[in-house]
């Protein structure tokens, strides 16, 4: 959404707002009103914000779930054997990875209120994942070929929260 289509929106919401603000207290009594508006806000937020929030998490846990699991387990067990390590593949693992699709998300989140499509793409894709792979790598424990497959389908992933993020939280 442009920034132009944003102030438009901004203003249709202003404006309903005030009407609610105006027309609720003829119909209720003004505790009733502003309970029932109070009861609105948080409809919204949640519907705006918690929601699309969650289904990116939905889908950035399954796909990463997908690529490591079905993909590349084989790339870093193989690796880690190499250089003389066990795999991590315990369950805290997986609900670690768990809070970073989550908090990936809201990072998501947080980029698309300022950027367009595929500008959150790239930069949530930039910071969700070159720099964890810079920092792997470094370590030496990221196996390079895995890259191949990784990097189209992290942008694949990386794209459709944003898409599922925008189209979800648009005013």
């Amino acid at each position: 959404m442009t920034n132009e289509a944003r102030k438009i929106s901004g203003y249709k919401t202003c404006i309903k707002k005030n009407f609610l603000s105006i027309i609720l207290p003829l119909n209720y009594g003004q505790s009733e009103a502003t309970e029932l508006l109070i009861k609105i806000k948080i409809m919204n937020f949640f519907k705006k914000t918690i929601l699309p929030i969650l289904l990116a998490t939905i889908w950035i846990s399954i796909s990463e779930f997908v690529r490591n699991e079905f993909l590349g387990k084989g790339y870093w067990t193989t690796h880690y054997e190499n250089l003389g390590l066990t795999f991590p593949s315990e369950p805290i693992n997986g609900a670690l990875w768990g809070i970073w699709s989550l908090l990936f998300a809201i990072t998501i989140f947080i980029i698309s209120r300022k950027f367009s499509l595929i500008q959150t793409t790239f930069l949530s894709w930039f910071v969700g994942f070159v720099l964890m792979w810079v920092v792997v790598g470094n370590m030496g424990v990221l196996p390079l070929v895995l890259l191949y497959i990784a990097v189209p389908l992290s942008l694949l992933e990386a794209f459709l929260a944003t898409l599922i993020i925008s189209k979800l939280s648009a005013n």
